[in-house]
């Protein structure tokens, strides 16, 4: 029984581990994208990284577009932070849960 409890907790902490990285990596691409919009705010002209080639671009399409990719991220991490308060909740119970059966085997 307290293995099985073990286990489930070392998956969550590593599911949440996953999820903190996941997040970072989220939050930092829209420090990207606000980086590139107040870039584009200041500049005369703006390109677009196709594959391995740079084209021209108005601003206002790059704009759109990475505003559209920022509010995507965003959406994401709303969804990132409330898996982790999820994933932290039921560590949290399950820690509770196996050092109650502890004390209660001593």
């Amino acid at each position: 029984m307290n293995s099985t409890k073990i286990s489930q907790l070392q998956i969550l902490q590593q599911n949440l581990q996953n999820t903190l990285l996941q997040k970072q990596q989220i939050q930092n691409s829209i420090v990207e994208f606000e980086s590139a919009l107040s870039e584009l705010k200041v500049t005369d002209k703006a390109y677009k990284i196709i594959g391995n080639i740079m084209v021209a671009s108005s601003k206002d399409n790059l704009s759109k577009d990475i505003n559209e990719k920022k509010d995507i991220a965003v959406i994401r991490l709303n969804n990132f932070v409330k898996q982790e308060e999820r994933l932290k909740k039921n560590i949290e119970e399950l820690q509770k849960e196996v050092v109650d059966k502890f004390k209660k085997n001593e």
